[in-house]
């Protein structure tokens, strides 16, 4: 199967002509997606502290492809969330295109996760009553855009995983494969630049695995999107251009 990816305008872009995008957005093209973390540390407090990363420093260029390994409980997904601005670290700074996530209000930080940030997640989380189509198109939704510009870029975005004759299919009509196709729609569908990955072929046998891989590299490569994958699997971080390992919340290592 041949996947062509279409050009899918980010939130506040409107396309006038092949090829042509205004940016009409509050932050401007200059800052696509760069990545860094500086003397990031979390911590969680309970009976006792925890500490999930202690003073990790990294920077992930626009246009990189990078995994994050380590073993189980080593503060990849911690990671990960800080990333995203899912959470915010306790000590040290997390810019995403150039911004202080942690200097953000809830309110702000959430505006910048829809505009700039995208989520693939190994368990799917699709909507079980809705189709691949209603799936895809919630972001939008929750963005106001409108309906004309919704199934626009819904089938813009279906089409690009290779998913058109599948939209009106619910999950459970779908493999595990499909789902994940559908979640990666779900992420492309918004336009945001950087796409954060949690072990996306996790719940996939090997050939179902090796599709979605490649899928993610044509995104890459194709869409010039910034992807920062957690994985424990070899296969994957072999698919990408830069490999940071991560052992009890430290940086091991990183493959520059």
């Amino acid at each position: 199967m041949q996947v062509i990816f279409a050009r899918v305008a980010p939130a506040g872009e409107r396309i006038r002509s092949p090829g042509s995008v205004v940016d009409t957005s509050p932050y401007g093209a200059e800052d696509l997606a760069v990545l860094e973390l500086r003397s990031v540390t979390k911590t969680y407090d309970g009976k006792s502290t925890v500490t999930a990363l202690s003073s990790v420093s990294l920077r992930v260029e626009a246009g990189e492809m990078v995994a994050i390994m380590g073993p189980s409980g080593s503060g990849k997904s911690t990671l990960l969330n800080l990333m995203g601005g899912l959470d915010i670290p306790s000590a040290g700074e997390v810019l995403v295109a150039g911004r202080d996530l942690s200097r953000m209000s809830e309110e702000d930080r959430s505006l910048f996760r829809r505009e700039k940030v995208s989520y693939i997640f190994q368990a799917y989380h699709l909507m079980p009553t809705l189709t691949a189509a209603q799936n895809v198109a919630l972001p939008l939704h929750l963005a106001g855009h409108s309906r004309k510009e919704i199934e626009s870029r819904v089938e813009a975005a279906l089409s690009s995983v290779g998913l058109s004759p599948r939209a009106s299919h619910l999950p459970d009509e779908l493999s595990g494969g499909e789902r994940q196709r559908v979640a990666i729609a779900r992420a492309l569908v918004t336009g945001a630049p950087l796409l954060l990955a949690d072990e996306p072929t996790g719940n996939l046998d090997s050939v179902r695995g090796e599709e979605i891989l490649h899928l993610l590299q044509r995104i890459h490569s194709e869409g010039g999107t910034t992807i920062a994958m957690v994985t424990h699997d070899s296969r994957a971080a072999a698919a990408c251009s830069r490999i940071i390992q991560i052992r009890d919340g430290r940086l091991e290592s990183d493959g520059l």
